[in-house]
């Protein structure tokens, strides 16, 4: 069961890092539409969609979703440990 655990942990950690990448990508001019940046799109873009949808850009240039995707998916990794450590 801890092997599981590890896993889906160690997934969601991958996916935490890919994410500020692709954050990071922005500061740089051309490079999200590199191959890595197309890549990382196709993999971060659907989980950050709904979050762009509920939070509006603040003074239409900065968008902090990302940040609020972050932090969900850290309280997602919690979660998954309280239920693996606490629950089973």
């Amino acid at each position: 069961m801890y092997m599981l655990y590890e896993i889906l942990y160690y997934a969601m950690q991958a996916y935490t890092y890919a994410i500020i990448i692709y954050i990071l990508m922005s500061w740089f001019p051309g490079a999200r539409e590199s191959s890595i940046g197309n890549f990382l799109g196709s993999i971060v873009e659907p989980y950050l969609e709904p979050f762009r949808k509920i939070i509006p850009p603040i003074g239409g240039m900065i968008d902090i979703s990302p940040i609020v995707a972050l932090f969900v998916l850290q309280f997602a990794m919690r979660g998954l440990g309280f239920l693996f450590f606490n629950l089973l």
